[in-house]
């Protein structure tokens, strides 16, 4: 079976966090980046990357750790924590998600509890005492792909080359909208809209319509 990587968006706060994150994770061969919660983000920073990913949304984080466990996956937790191993180790066993903590306060008790283990970033220098979300993922994420033996992109001068966009992406329903998880993100909104890590689209129009077009049929 071959090794994948991907990426869970759960508590990130910053909205333009979200679409830097696509840019990294398109470039380090992330399969699919993981929405629990709302399904629409701001993409502000992807610079187009988002055409290159598979999006998946789920109203929960247990919901997004059964899909992860049927398809084999460890779930690693980003957090300097207890018993995190540097990401230096390259602790991997198999295809791994990395669920990555919000800007401020890291990884709440709830995502910890769906972790099988954590990694941490080693840092050399005294001048601050953490690193940006994005930048954090970036080089777990360029870690995991050399321990996976990822194949590197061709490059044409100075630039690596950037595969076509898909001619056509086909729009899904993610979840079954029963009571419960039409109640379940309604919550989610309410926490999230404090933040701004969500954005509506301009004239009234929700992004989630907006980038319906991005998520997996799969």
């Amino acid at each position: 079976m071959a090794i994948e990587s991907y990426v869970v968006v759960h508590n990130i706060a910053k909205r333009h966090n979200v679409g830097t994150l696509a840019r990294s994770a398109t470039a380090f061969g992330v399969s699919e980046v993981i929405l629990v919660g709302r399904r629409d983000f701001n993409a502000f920073g992807s610079h187009g990357s988002t055409s290159h990913l598979r999006f998946r949304h789920f109203h929960s984080l247990t919901d997004a750790r059964l899909f992860l466990k049927e398809k084999d996956c460890d779930i690693c937790g980003v957090e300097i924590t207890e018993g995190a191993f540097p990401i230096t180790d390259h602790p991997f066993k198999k295809s791994t998600a990395f669920l990555l903590g919000n800007e401020g306060t890291g990884l709440s008790a709830k995502e910890c509890k769906i972790c099988d283990f954590f990694v941490y970033i080693p840092q050399y220098g005294g001048g601050t005492a953490s690193l940006n979300v994005t930048v954090a993922a970036s080089i777990v994420l360029h870690h995991f792909g050399v321990w996976a033996g990822f194949s590197e992109r061709i490059r044409d001068g100075n630039k690596f080359v950037v595969a076509e966009r898909p001619s056509k992406q086909v729009s899904r329903k993610y979840c079954t909208e029963t009571n419960d998880c039409i109640i379940e993100e309604r919550k989610s909104r309410r926490e999230s809209a404090s933040n701004g890590f969500f954005d509506d689209g301009k004239n009234g129009v929700s992004s989630a319509n907006l980038l319906d077009s991005l998520f997996s049929d799969e």
